[in-house]
């Protein structure tokens, strides 16, 4: 198993949103000493409601991973990194800076936004054949900000082993499937 896993909220949500206090506990429950850390973007941390310019939270992401690794006692490639929807994607396009090649373990990205919905044009892909760490996304069968097919077409791009988990008739918000998201993303990460 993996040093660690660092994790971040969705936009609308903070890091003690219940999804992400589930994948916590369920990887507690496979090694007690095992380290979590759920951490909110800046603007969350100020009392703002709008999130941050995306610079300044991918920013964040790198400073939660350089002071986990310092506080851990371990290597920056031994920590996973992940969170749900935006989170997920502020992680995932952290990863995937040239610039500033993040050497992590593997990404987690859950109710990955591919898209504004109903905007299936407005493609958040971009950055995504640059990663090239394991991946696992989750996500609903009716997810509306990407579809099933729409999400396996773009990290069909990705230089990387993709894992797909799909949560059958579950929308973005995955409601009422904190622990069966938490017991997904604890057996990957286990099995690392």
């Amino acid at each position: 198993m993996k040093a660690g896993v660092i994790l971040f909220p969705g936009a609308g949500t903070s890091a003690n949103h219940q999804s992400l206090v589930a994948i916590e506990t369920s990887l507690k429950r496979i090694n007690p000493k095992f380290n979590v850390r759920r951490v909110d973007f800046p603007y969350r941390s100020t009392g703002k409601s709008f999130p941050d310019r995306t610079p300044v939270m991918i920013e964040c992401v790198r400073d939660a991973i350089q002071q986990a690794s310092k506080d851990w006692c371990c290597e920056e490639s031994e920590i996973v990194v992940g969170g749900r929807s935006m989170g997920g994607r502020m992680c995932s396009m952290a990863i995937a800076q040239a610039e500033q090649k993040l050497e992590v373990a593997a990404l987690v990205c859950i109710c990955y936004p591919l898209h504004p919905p109903k905007k299936p044009e407005n493609l958040r892909s971009e950055h995504l054949p640059r990663i090239t760490v394991p991946t696992l996304f989750i996500s609903g069968t009716r997810d509306e900000f990407g579809t099933v097919d729409e999400l396996k077409n773009a990290t069909a791009t990705m230089k990387t082993k993709v894992t797909h988990e799909w949560i059958e008739g579950a929308r973005h918000d995955l409601k009422n499937k904190d622990e069966v998201v938490a017991d997904l993303v604890a057996g990957w990460v286990g099995a690392l």
